[in-house]
């Protein structure tokens, strides 16, 4: 499965644009997916650094056309906290190096609400 398979769309809400300046963004996933899975792919697909991911399925509403009632679909839900302010980051080589990883992170997701 991948990251386009798992990540299905952003939930844009009132709730999730104020969370939004705390660096939790809000996802409808796959409802195989698991937490990990879906770190990944929004590191993947984004290229932020995932510092946590809190998921919860959903159940679906009933709703009524005319005399005729129907559910709609249980779907799973993801809030995803990325890293605001990244660093480089450097660990220790052999021979007691410091080497520094080249991979660039970026501080939000502009493609979330479309600018």
């Amino acid at each position: 499965m991948g990251p386009e398979d798992i990540i299905v769309k952003p939930i844009v809400t009132e709730k999730s644009n104020n969370a939004m300046q705390e660096g939790k963004y809000t996802f409808e996933v796959s409802r195989n997916a698991t937490k990990i899975q879906i770190a990944k792919a929004v590191e993947k697909l984004f290229s932020v650094q995932v510092l946590k991911v809190n998921t919860m399925n959903v159940n679906g509403k009933q709703k009524r056309v005319g005399v005729h009632t129907g559910k709609t679909s249980n779907w799973k839900k993801a809030i995803v906290t990325i890293n605001t302010n990244p660093t480089e980051a450097k660990y220790l080589a052999k021979g007691g190096k410091e080497v520094k990883l080249n991979r660039k992170y970026k501080d939000s997701i502009d493609e979330f609400t479309g600018a």
